[in-house]
């Protein structure tokens, strides 16, 4: 019989090589530069929550800290738009640092006596400005005690409706935690703020009940 019959591979597809040399090589190089620019966000990150750490300490000790601030709001808009071109999808390694240095100029600008901006003034999301307002709260409270150690009851008492105007609008906003963590900084703030309005309120009393306070009875 002439012609015999087909081997039993004819016809069959060929089983494929696996995934090309070159998207593997393509895939590696990719990974490499992200990695890369992970540790450059880190760095940058870094620098930035050390500055605002640092800048929040000279505030509470030194007063106005004008070219830190804007040396902060310099690195944020820097980090930010560097975050737009090169960083998405890493943006939480930055959040903290954008969350202090929010902070840091907020607390500047109650020091200076001057308007709070908002994120787009900053270059950055709501979310970690939300934080950072929820946190300098507390650095307001640090205010209010010190005016209090200073015997500065009216300092005291201004620097307590200011928390409470902040944690109002802190107050404002109810979303989920898979946006912002937002809740613990708001109980953590309410809390803040009933403890500072009752030292506030014994400070206030204490002054009235001191002889030749306000409101002091006269002597006989």
């Amino acid at each position: 019989m002439t012609g015999g019959s087909p081997s039993s591979s004819e016809g069959r597809p060929r089983a494929p090589d696996g995934v090309p040399e070159g998207v593997l090589a393509t895939i590696e190089a990719h990974l490499r530069q992200r990695e890369l620019r992970r540790e450059d966000l880190y760095q940058r990150a870094r620098r930035l929550r050390r500055l605002a750490q640092g800048t929040m300490a000279r505030l509470h000790s030194e007063g106005a800290a004008p070219a830190d601030l804007a040396e902060i709001r310099r690195a944020m808009a820097e980090t930010s738009d560097w975050l737009r071109r090169e960083g998405r999808g890493d943006e939480p390694i930055a959040l903290d640092a954008f969350q202090e240095a929010v902070e840091a100029v907020l607390l500047g600008t109650i020091v200076a006596g001057t308007p709070m901006p908002g994120p787009a003034e900053l270059g950055v999301d709501p979310e970690p400005y939300l934080l950072g307002l929820g946190d300098v709260v507390g650095e307001v409270r640090r205010l209010t005690l010190d005016r209090l150690s200073h015997d500065d009851l009216p300092g005291a008492e201004a620097s307590l409706a200011l928390m409470e105007r902040l944690t109002r609008a802190l107050l404002r906003f109810d979303t989920t935690r898979a946006i912002v963590q937002l809740k613990p900084k708001q109980d953590t703030a309410r809390a803040l703020l009933e403890r500072t309005r009752g030292e506030v309120v014994m400070a206030r009393f204490l002054t009235r009940a001191r002889p030749g306070g306000p409101g002091a009875p006269e002597d006989p």
